[in-house]
């Protein structure tokens, strides 16, 4: 397994504004996969083999080894696990008053897209062991206007999809999966983006696999979705035909110097739902996808080796919950998240402050949706997840786990975790940290 040569991250920027004074040891990885030769070698041979870059032999060999990897019958490859969703929630044909279960245990690009239409979005609280979707909350929350759910198989650990599914079949419920954290995972057999009616994910540099920074797929089994899909990625019109010849500039049909014709000489418009979008994942992009999905199972398994260090020292220390769902499920360990209990003295911003302070970069991944301002707007309020809430805000820490980090770098991160867990939280001093509240949020 490829490492990284530099312990170091370079000061950046942090999402939410502040910037990073300081290198860290062990950084919070930037990049979720590990780029090689046998990539530099694809894109030399492509750029250099005077082929069309755009839609042509890499793509088609990239969505046919992700439909055989994942057992469905189609992959339609797109330029972001964002426009995979947006073009799923197209699918979905929402009107005004219609109503969209989601998770608010994501990253915001889960829910974006629903805030360009009319609907009611109603936020399922999450499991309190594995950050999922609650079935018996998503139960409660369906009424005779909910057209679909979307979750989130947060961190790479499978939702309880048979429990959904049945839930979501007895309503005539559309489930969209988004498997952004998922690829690698199993659940009972199967594989997230399998599981559901669509499934959406991410190629981005953090992300499992990557396609040169961007990148995503939608997977489907109704042949009818997969035409619509495939029309609106391809820049034609999400619209209604019926067959209907025409004569058309005195002509009757289309000859072969006559560019993108499309339906004008053979069919007439009835219904348009959508216009499209240029979509297309290009082929460099694609021809890395391909390497990177046959290295899945080796920087899968990386990710397993130092999830299981993590998970060895954490369990002998009292206080801490592991991240885990019930057997047989196959974590993808796209994140690697416990929890600090602070019933048993352990309080989550003093353990990742300690953290911090020896070298380990921390990132807590995600804030809860609903309380973004832009769903604030929308008249959502603290309370109305509290238990993706209270984790949030109190117990949840994420570490780095990332398949290129060095076995030095991970002995480092168990050894310091080692010696943070092992400090009594109410006897050893600290510099002062102030821990938002959920309530706070209404305001």
């Amino acid at each position: 397994m490829p490492e990284l040569s530099d312990d170091t991250c370079k000061d950046g920027r942090e999402p939410w504004g502040w910037t990073v004074e300081r290198s860290y040891e062990i950084p919070y990885p930037e990049l979720g996969s590990v780029l090689g030769e046998q990539e530099i070698g694809v894109l030399t041979r492509l750029v250099t083999s005077g082929e069309n870059l755009s839609g042509g032999r890499c793509r088609e060999e990239f969505e046919r080894c992700f439909r055989e990897y994942l057992d469905v019958p189609y992959a339609l490859s797109v330029t972001s696990g964002t426009v995979a969703l947006e073009i799923a929630i197209r699918l979905l044909d929402l009107n005004e008053g219609d109503e969209v279960i989601a998770t608010p245990q994501t990253y915001k690009a889960s829910v974006q897209p629903l805030l360009n239409y009319p609907v009611k979005v109603r936020f399922c609280d999450v499991e309190p062991n594995t950050l999922n979707i609650d079935p018996g909350h998503f139960e409660s929350l369906i009424t005779s206007r909910t057209k679909a759910v979307i979750l989130v198989h947060y961190g790479g650990l499978p939702c309880d999809m048979d429990a959904i599914m049945a839930i979501a079949r007895r309503h005539g419920i559309t489930v969209i999966e988004d498997c952004a954290h998922a690829l690698g995972a199993e659940y009972r057999g199967r594989k997230p983006g399998a599981l559901a009616d669509i499934g959406c994910f991410s190629f981005h540099s953090s992300k499992n696999i990557t396609t040169l920074g961007e990148g995503g797929m939608i997977t489907l089994f109704d042949p009818a979705l997969a035409e619509r899909a495939d029309r609106i990625r391809s820049n034609d019109a999400d619209a209604v035909y019926r067959a209907q010849p025409r004569t058309i500039g005195n002509t009757t049909g289309a000859h072969p110097w006559m560019l993108h014709p499309g339906t004008a000489f053979t069919h007439d418009c009835s219904t348009i739902r959508y216009g499209g979008t240029n979509a297309t994942l290009a082929e460099p992009n694609a021809a890395v996808g391909t390497v990177q999905l046959a290295k899945l199972e080796r920087l899968v398994r990386r990710r397993s080796e130092i999830a299981a260090a993590y998970t060895d020292v954490l369990k002998q220390h009292p206080g801490v919950r592991m991240h885990e769902g019930p057997d047989p499920v196959r974590h993808a360990h796209h994140l690697y998240t416990f929890f600090a209990d602070p019933a048993d003295g352990i309080l989550r911003d003093r353990l990742v402050s300690r953290l911090d302070a020896l070298g380990v970069q921390m990132q807590l991944r995600y804030f809860p949706m609903h309380l973004l301002a832009e769903w604030r707007a929308r008249g959502h309020t603290a309370g109305e997840c509290p238990v993706a809430e209270r984790l949030w805000f109190e117990q949840q820490v994420n570490l780095p786990c990332h398949p290129a980090m060095t076995d030095r770098q991970v002995g480092q991160v168990v050894s310091r975790l080692d010696t943070v867990l092992g400090q009594e939280a109410r006897d050893q001093p600290i510099a002062s940290v102030t821990t938002p509240t959920a309530e706070g949020w209404n305001r």
